[in-house]
């Protein structure tokens, strides 16, 4: 038997080889590709909205609305899925949340109204809700400390990629076979992964398939006590506070990204459904790059010796301060100059993201993670609903992207004071069981 296929009661692979299996990477490419699809089914709107205002008579208010109850939907979801999470497993909880979502999307193409896409949205919202809680429990399930980070950048990348990947599928969908069709055959994707998860993830204790001394590596971390924590256990900490704040701080500005950039590029560069599938593209590769550059940063760092509070925030200062150039981008007269500010933003804010994600494993116990991710989730997405309000505001008024813009670039910046600020060192937190 080899080392890969030997099971947990393995005796490891012969003395004096170093190789200790894979298995965890392909429980990070199931997270990865469950991500992508996350990202595919919440942006099919946001490429569409051109086409949809165009047939619909939306004003940027009726989008804002739009876009506005499935962030508070997402809110709802993520304050319930993180508790749900840690109750019934990522296995049962992460297919039930796919499904759900999947569903949600594929009813997107009976909508007729303003009312009946905000049902949709909101449905869809409560689904996806669940999927970066999930991911990040079994992040802190299948890898130590010192790979976190790194296998969240990879998993998180997915997100980009789904990003990537519907301005190239949809259009083509759309002038083939009709709007209705880009959401059913998007909403299907979510099915044929499920075909793959519940075969495959198991704990790591009950894993077919991982090597005593890939078990051994994954669990190389202090042990954690198997407990409870309630709410009121959870929220009185200032490292809850620190990534909820983070969260609120700037998940809004990736909710913006999905759903306004393709209305940017329409109203700022003339672009259409034919056309702005390249600059769209481009922010998403970019965007891809900086997830995977930013997880690997602070890990690089950590195991050059740096603490973790050091190395963290580090990594996060560097893509705070990639952001900023971001407020040019609507004075830009050459698009490619545009797309490339708001791809250095894209990936500063996803590498950004890797690193606040792991936050979460950093200060808190294993049995706690999904109700505090869940937690800062919902303040992410309380963000979000204001930015869909502002934003829809700011357009049907002013008419101009550059106080949303503006906005964007400082945002990163006032959330690493705010992070550092409540919680200096990144200390763990010590909770009471239930």
């Amino acid at each position: 038997m080899t080392d890969a296929a030997a099971g947990p009661a393995a005796t490891g692979a012969p003395r004096g080889t170093t190789r200790i299996g894979h298995k965890r990477w392909t429980i990070c490419a199931l997270l990865f590709f469950a991500t992508t699809i996350n990202y595919v089914d919440r942006q099919v709107i946001g490429i569409l909205k051109p086409t949809l205002q165009a047939e619909f008579g939306w004003s940027e208010t009726d989008y804002g609305n739009i876009v506005f109850w499935f962030q508070a939907a997402y809110a709802i979801g993520l304050l319930g899925t993180g508790r749900l999470l840690d109750r019934v497993g990522v296995r049962t909880g992460y297919g039930w949340a796919v499904a759900v979502w999947s569903i949600a999307a594929m009813a997107h193409a009976l909508a007729r109204t303003v009312a009946g896409f905000s049902v949709a949205r909101f449905a869809l919202g409560i689904g996806e809700a669940a999927n970066f809680p999930a991911a990040v429990k079994a992040v802190a399930d299948w890898f130590p400390k010192r790979e976190r980070a790194f296998a969240t950048g990879i998993f998180n990348a997915g997100a980009n990629v789904g990003a990537l990947l519907t301005p190239l599928v949809v259009p083509s969908i759309v002038l083939a076979f009709g709007w209705q069709a880009a959401f059913v055959a998007t909403g299907a994707l979510g099915f044929f992964w499920l075909l793959f998860w519940l075969p495959v993830y198991r704990r790591p204790e009950e894993a077919r398939g991982l090597s005593a001394r890939e078990l051994a590596h994954i669990r190389s971390d202090p042990a954690e006590p198997e407990q409870r924590v309630p709410w009121r256990a959870i929220l009185p900490h200032r490292q809850t506070w620190a990534y909820a704040v983070a969260k609120f701080m700037t998940d809004p500005i990736w909710w913006f990204f999905l759903f306004w950039l393709p209305d940017f590029f329409s109203k700022t560069h003339n672009l259409d459904l034919k056309t702005f599938g390249p600059p769209l593209i481009a922010v998403y590769l970019m965007a891809d790059i900086g997830s995977v550059f930013g997880g690997w940063l602070s890990s690089a760092l950590i195991k050059r010796g740096w603490s973790v509070n050091a190395g963290r925030k580090t990594a996060m200062l560097v893509c705070a301060v990639l952001v900023l150039p971001i407020v040019f981008a609507p004075g830009a007269c050459d698009l490619w100059v545009a797309t490339f500010l708001v791809g250095l933003a894209a990936a500063a804010h996803q590498g950004w993201s890797a690193n606040v994600l792991t936050l979460a494993s950093d200060m808190m116990p294993r049995c706690a993670i999904g109700s505090v991710v869940g937690f800062g989730g919902m303040a992410g997405a309380i963000g979000g609903m204001l930015m869909a309000k502002y934003a829809g505001y700011v357009l049907d008024g002013a008419g101009t992207y550059a106080l949303l813009f503006g906005l964007i670039g400082s945002a990163y910046l006032l959330a690493l004071l705010a992070v550092h600020l409540l919680s200096p060192r990144l200390e763990p937190a010590r909770l009471e069981a239930a």
